[in-house]
Formats: structure tokens, C-alpha cells, sequence
């Protein structure tokens, strides 16, 4: 007998990529649990799968950033103080990328590539240590959004944020609709999306001087004309970066949702003067913020 939940969740997160950097991801998370029923005459009561299931998967990877371990760019140090660590992303020297987290804003994938196919075997096998016994088979599929127009990867942190948003590098794929007097305005939107294809938004309140940050060795010859430094503390922890200023784009306000649509909508309406702006700025799937100008 099998049991299908569609939709379950979706997973938003960032993970580390030779060629692009730190990408911002959206996966809806499809499940198909295979076995015996039990003395209720259920595989998994659907309340179980809706929420032990979901909250295994989210604890798992949700808001986090993933790490292909067996990548021979990435160095993971563990700091003996705290529970926190170095991971380093030595892509070369003017492109590398280099985090002091705590341990849970972490996701290590044993792979040398984050991908669907790899992130899919992990989150199995951790399901898999929680199911009952007369669960026997799982079928996992993380599948993008299908997304009929423009969409750009973005990774953010949410230092105010009593949630797992504070973790500083976690992201989404979002889509993006922007509308002048009424209209819809694919150009723009594509335009847009192009210039934060894959970006890191940051707030500018927290940038750092390098001299603050808690540094691994790796990244001591980092050039501070080619890379930008972010360290804030929250509730979780200590929480810092250093990625390249290609790669970053920098706004004044907290990197919300809401901030980064009334941003948007703003810096459009410069060159649209007397037209009525609106942004709709999403937020990985199916949320996201309206703002106007």
C-alpha cells in the first residue's frame, strides 16, 4: 500500500556552487510512503506525514546553507570553543567565500556537487531514521516551481528575525511581477531578475571592516577591494561572511521581503516619473510581499 502527500513543504535554502557562487533555492518537496498497514488501518496517519515529516525535513535542510563536502574547494573547520564553523569555499582568490556560522545553519551534503539528486539522498536517509517500522519504502522528489515568466536566485539573512531567517546565508528562487499604471512589464521584470540572477542581498548596516571578523586562516588574504564582509549577532549566534562584491548587491533596509519589493518599487519609479508602480517581490512559493511607488 502506498501513501502520497503532494506538496508537502517547500524547502528554501542556499548551498555553494564553483561556478555561481552562493545560489539562493526553492524545492517543493513530494512524498510516497510504502508499506503495511498498521492497527489503524494506515501506512502514517497524514497528520504524522503533514507534520513529523515536514518538521524532519525542515530541521534537516530548511533555511540553511548546504555544503558539498567532498568538493575540493570546501574547508570545514570546527570551532573548539562553541558549536560553531569555519567553512571555507576557496573558488579562486578573488571569488572565494568564507563563513563563521553556528553549527545549525549548516546543512553538509557528502557529494562534491548540491544538486536536487544529492540533497534528495540526504534528506532520505534522514527520514528514514524516523519512520515506524511498518514503513518500508519512501520515494522522495524535490522539484522546482514551474515559473511562466522571469525569476532570479536569491541568498539573504534576517538578523531581527526570531526564526531560522537570521541564519546569514539562506535563500530562495522567486519569481518577480512588475506592473506600471496596470501593465505588466516583462521587460523590466527580466531586467531585474538578469541583475540578481544569482545575488546576495545585503543590508548595509551590516558590513563589517575585516579587521572585526573572526577569520579562519584561509581567508586571510582575502583583498578587501574584491570581497565585501557582513557580521551581525542574533539570538542563534555569531553570525559572518565574506563573498565577493560581484556577487552582492547591497540596500539600506533589512533584506525582507517587504523591503526588497518597496526597494524595487522605488528605485523604478526614478525612471518612470508620475507613473504608478507596483512590485510584487516573491519569496520562494506562493508568498511574498506588494509594494507600490
Amino acid at each position: 500500500m502506498q501513501l502520497f502527500v503532494n506538496d508537502l513543504t517547500v524547502i528554501d535554502c542556499s548551498y555553494l556552487c564553483p561556478q555561481r557562487g552562493i545560489v539562493g533555492e526553492s524545492w517543493i518537496v513530494d512524498i510516497i510512503l510504502d508499506g503495511n498497514l498498521n492497527e489503524q488501518s494506515m501506512v502514517l496517519d497524514f497528520g504524522k506525514v503533514k507534520k513529523q515529516v515536514k518538521a524532519i525535513i525542515d530541521d534537516s535542510v530548511d533555511h540553511k546553507l548546504l555544503i558539498p563536502v567532498e568538493h575540493s574547494y570546501t574547508k570545514v573547520t570546527h570551532n573548539d570553543d562553541d558549536s560553531s564553523y569555519w567553512v571555507d569555499f576557496n573558488r579562486d582568490s578573488s571569488r572565494s567565500i568564507h563563513l563563521f556560522c553556528p553549527s545549525d545553519s549548516f546543512a553538509f551534503i557528502d557529494a562534491d556537487t548540491v544538486n536536487i539528486d544529492t540533497v534528495t539522498d540526504y534528506v532520505k536517509a534522514v527520514i528514514k531514521q524516523e519512520l515506524p517500522v511498518n514503513v518500508e519504502g519512501l520515494k522522495l522528489t524535490l522539484r522546482p516551481e514551474q515559473i511562466d515568466g522571469f525569476y532570479y536566485h536569491y541568498t539573504h539573512g534576517l538578523k531581527k528575525h526570531d526564526g531560522n531567517c537570521q541564519r546569514i546565508a539562506h535563500g530562495h528562487r522567486s519569481k518577480l511581477q512588475i506592473f506600471i499604471d496596470g501593465i505588466r512589464q516583462p521587460a523590466l521584470e527580466k531586467q531585474w531578475c538578469d541583475k540578481w540572477e544569482d545575488i546576495y542581498v545585503g543590508t548595509e548596516e551590516d558590513i563589517v571592516e575585516f579587521s572585526e571578523m573572526t577569520l579562519s586562516k584561509a581567508a586571510g588574504s582575502v583583498d578587501e577591494s574584491t570581497h565585501i564582509a557582513y557580521s551581525y549577532t542574533s539570538i542563534q549566534g555569531l553570525f559572518e561572511l565574506l563573498l565577493p562584491r560581484s556577487e552582492n548587491y547591497v540596500i539600506k533596509n533589512d533584506s525582507t521581503v517587504e523591503c526588497i519589493a518597496q526597494y524595487l518599487a522605488s528605485t523604478i519609479s526614478q525612471d518612470y516619473v508620475g507613473k504608478s508602480i507596483e512590485v510584487r517581490a516573491y519569496e520562494g512559493v506562493g508568498k511574498g510581499a506588494i509594494a507600490y511607488a
